[in-house]
């Protein structure tokens, strides 16, 4: 019996092979990659995973596990005909919220708005946040260890997590969801795939941490005197706040003309070529944050580091700033596509890398840059577009690799990271053996072959 055969037999129309059928599954988000999978699988339990992942073993098959698909790496695409696509989307059980511990239990495939919306019925909140939280999933949120909109108050995806159930390379079951957060009986599992990718194992299901529903939010739209400026404002607005800063997004006056010029309505409040979005959270009296904005504000204006600004008045208002923000990738998009970065830097070395990029990008002109990200936590998108009338994918083939080099090259040297928050998947493969610590990448690779000896699970991903 072949491997589809098999795995039909154990889930019926569950099972596909039909070309048409998979189709929407086997592209990644991105358009780079078209993949090829011996069948798509939708599991609807932990223990029928476990049955998949046994059933290839017997085979000789491998899996890639395959959340809301909206990764930028392709780390979530099968690349080979002996590959099951395992997609965990019927998994989508939130299986209890613990109001006295302020916990919830939630399987992978819980969309992650679906997930905010379950929580705040109960009067909570689940801060990992994102553009693409209508379709992500949680376990591919958690599989990359993804980042997000509130890193700054709340940190990575992975932070969040006191426990998971993971199913193993054999089909065992790793069960740590205990709601604790104290629990030191030796190696701390979980963080073995917290950024993993699906190379060690499928998640299946995580406890989370949740805290007190926001009663309040205020945010305002900076004009900056330039990014420096913005980097200072950051610790004043942390400082005047009370610690009560939620996100903290810088926005180039480049990103902004494409966003005005690609993205029908939507137009920055205020002049300028830098800009800040700020938004502060609490669950605080109404009204109770609303005089250290007022006060931030006008010491950054004293300053001279900001020179206007805006408070958004309404609910409507606060999405139409964060609509401008959250836009920029589609605009991109629209303009011809970028080639992307993610980098991050130590956040006093923001100022100094977006100098010195440039320099490190002249002999590759001409090119268009859209610049923007989380500079709270160290997280800049330095993006590059074709030149005006250029044919995106000739200027990528002909100057793609030189300029993610430098871009890449310049964070390394600054002693950061190519990669802050969308994970390796196969697009950064050579990336990471570039720019890895040896010692580190040595350690990831005797964990891959202990782990997982056959290299079933997600091959080509993450270590190549």
């Amino acid at each position: 019996m072949s491997l589809p055969d098999a795995l039909g037999a154990l889930l019926g129309d569950r099972c596909t092979s039909d070309p048409s059928a998979m189709a929407g599954y086997l592209e990644d988000e991105r358009g780079l990659y078209q993949g090829v999978a011996a069948c798509l699988v939708f599991p609807e339990t932990t223990d029928e995973v476990a049955a998949i992942v046994k059933t290839c073993a017997e085979h000789g098959g491998s899996l890639v596990p395959q959340g809301g698909n909206t990764g930028y790496c392709g780390g979530a695409t099968p690349s080979g005909d002996t590959q099951v696509l395992l997609n965990l989307s019927r998994l989508n059980r939130v299986r209890a919220i613990d109001q006295v511990g302020m916990t919830v239990t939630a399987e992978a495939g819980v969309v992650l708005a679906n997930l905010h919306d379950a929580v705040e019925a109960e009067d909570l909140f689940f801060p990992l946040s994102m553009g693409s939280e209508g379709s992500c999933q949680l376990g591919g949120n958690l599989a990359t260890n993804a980042g997000g909109l509130a890193v700054l108050k709340y940190g990575m995806a992975g932070e969040l997590v006191l426990g998971l159930e993971v199913v193993l390379p054999d089909g065992s079951l790793l069960n740590t969801l205990k709601p604790l957060r104290k629990d030191n009986t030796g190696y701390h599992l979980k963080q073995l795939f917290l950024g993993a990718e699906g190379t060690l194992g499928i998640i299946t299901a995580a406890v989370l941490k949740l805290f007190p529903r926001p009663t309040e939010f205020q945010t305002a739209w900076l004009s900056v005197s330039g990014i420096d400026a913005a980097c200072q404002l950051l610790p004043l607005a942390r400082r005047a706040s009370g610690d009560c800063v939620t996100s903290f997004e810088y926005v180039s006056g480049k990103s902004m003309a494409l966003l005005a010029q690609h993205v029908d309505g939507l137009k920055p409040p205020l002049a300028g070529d830098h800009h800040v979005l700020l938004e502060l959270s609490g669950a605080l009296p109404p009204g109770g944050l609303r005089p250290q904005l007022e006060d931030l504000l006008e010491q950054a204006l004293d300053t001279g580091w900001a020179y206007d600004a805006v408070i958004a008045e309404s609910l409507d208002q606060r999405r139409a700033l964060w609509a401008l923000r959250e836009n920029i990738p589609e605009a991109e998009k629209r303009a011809g596509r970028s080639i992307k970065h993610d980098v991050s830097v130590p956040i006093a070395d923001i100022p100094a890398y977006c100098e010195a990029a440039p320099h490190r990008l002249a002999a590759l002109e001409p090119l268009r840059l859209s610049i923007y990200g989380h500079i709270g936590d160290g997280n800049l998108h330095y993006n590059v577009l074709a030149p005006e009338g250029a044919d995106p994918a000739a200027f990528k083939a002909d100057k793609g690799e030189a300029i993610s080099r430098a871009v890449h090259d310049l964070a390394a040297e600054m002693g950061g990271s190519f990669s802050a928050e969308h994970g390796i998947g196969q697009l950064k493969t050579a990336e990471l053996a570039r720019y890895g610590d040896p010692a580190a990448l040595e350690l990831m690779r005797a964990l891959k072959a202990a782990i997982d000896p056959a290299g079933r699970m997600n091959p080509g991903k993450l270590l190549g």
